[in-house]
């Protein structure tokens, strides 16, 4: 096939003035979009380049239309772009539009083109999801590049295992302490290997204290509602945040048991007449808030945990679970805690670690 030039886009200034509906395939360099009318005729199949500036040229000038793109990496400033220019964006869920994830036709084009057509027949065929705004997307960066924390257990991991492959120890278990001078004691050959690594733990500790810092200074200053979250003993700053900055708005959902479902803590579900399967949980929604929420069910049953209902109930789960009791109580504590955090949230109110073992609560049951 031919490819087409950028310059090409300025030919959307003849597009019939009606109500369309557009399909966009977004790419890294360049995205493909196509162009239904109200009878489901392509108007109008086109490619431009996936920068702010294309973008702008490309459906700037067209009337408001409904625009669907699918979830990806361009996705989000892509949709806050169409919707300032006064576009109907629809975000489509990637994983759920089968339709286009399992064709065995598959190329840019024809994706943009379904995306259209869906669109046109019924937007909730795509299963839309929301984007966050662009401050909450920017603060939420600063919690993700973090990731410095991996780097830095990586490398103490290879540290050790070099010098226990030696037949030696280094200094100290705390890997917030790493330094060259752990590396004292050990034989001058292995010193002179693990010093530039140590001097690089060093370093990367000291960037992720900063980072710890930036974060409880955010949180202060701009969001007060992480004060509410963590009244509950096993969260701290950094669960609260990056549950409120994922989230963004809590009125998105009806009921706080549905943001369990939405972070993928709910199990999956293959119900067909008499068969009722046991599945895994669904691990859709945001992996890093579901880890976060995983830690701190961890902190909650573990031996640092404080008694409270989150705790016994969990805790008379494990026994009676069997071999994995222990693994299923903390994931299911985990969704507990992700909706006691949307509660404490929308509601305002004190949390009561013994809330359901509470006199008045007992005297009321009686």
């Amino acid at each position: 096939m031919k490819k087409l030039s950028t310059a090409a886009v300025k030919q959307t200034k003849n597009v019939p003035t009606q109500k369309l509906t557009i399909g966009l395939d977004l790419g890294d360099r360049s995205s493909w979009y196509c162009v239904l009318d109200e009878s489901g005729n392509v108007v109008l199949e086109q490619r431009l380049s996936t920068t702010p500036k294309a973008m702008r040229e490309g459906f700037g000038k067209m009337p408001r239309n409904r625009v669907a793109l699918e979830t990806g990496m361009h996705s989000p400033w892509v949709s806050r772009l169409l919707a300032e220019l006064g576009h109907e964006v629809i975000v489509a869920h990637a994983r759920k539009v089968r339709l286009i994830g399992e064709s065995r036709k598959k190329d840019d084009r024809l994706d943009a083109q379904t995306l259209a057509r869906l669109a046109r027949i019924d937007p909730e065929l795509l299963c839309p999801v929301k984007h966050r705004s662009r401050q909450a997307q920017a603060d939420l960066s600063v919690i993700r590049a973090r990731v410095l924390v991996r780097a830095r257990t990586a490398l103490v991991n290879t540290a050790r295992g070099l010098a226990k492959s030696y037949g030696e120890r280094l200094r100290g278990c705390n890997v917030r302490n790493m330094d060259p001078e752990k590396a004292e004691g050990l034989s001058p050959e292995l010193q002179a290997a693990l010093e530039p690594l140590l001097a690089a733990l060093e370093s990367l500790s000291e960037q992720i204290a900063e980072y710890n810092e930036r974060i409880e200074q955010m949180a202060e200053k701009s969001y007060p509602q992480v004060a509410l979250l963590k009244q509950i003993k096993g969260v701290g700053t950094l669960i609260a945040l990056t549950f409120l900055l994922t989230l963004e708005d809590p009125h998105r959902f009806r009921r706080s048991r549905d943001v369990g479902g939405y972070l993928g803590l709910q199990p999956g579900r293959r119900n067909s007449g008499q068969s009722e399967p046991q599945m895994h949980i669904s691990k859709e929604g945001d992996p890093y808030l579901r880890t976060l929420l995983v830690q701190g069910a961890q902190h909650i049953l573990g031996p640092f945990g404080i008694d409270c209902d989150l705790r016994r109930w969990g805790l008379k789960l494990a026994e009676r679970g069997g071999k994995s009791g222990k693994k299923r109580a903390i994931i299911a504590v985990a969704r507990k805690l992700a909706v006691l955090l949307h509660h404490l949230w929308v509601s305002g109110e004190a949390y009561e670690p013994l809330h359901n073992h509470h006199p008045r609560t007992v005297a009321a049951a009686a």
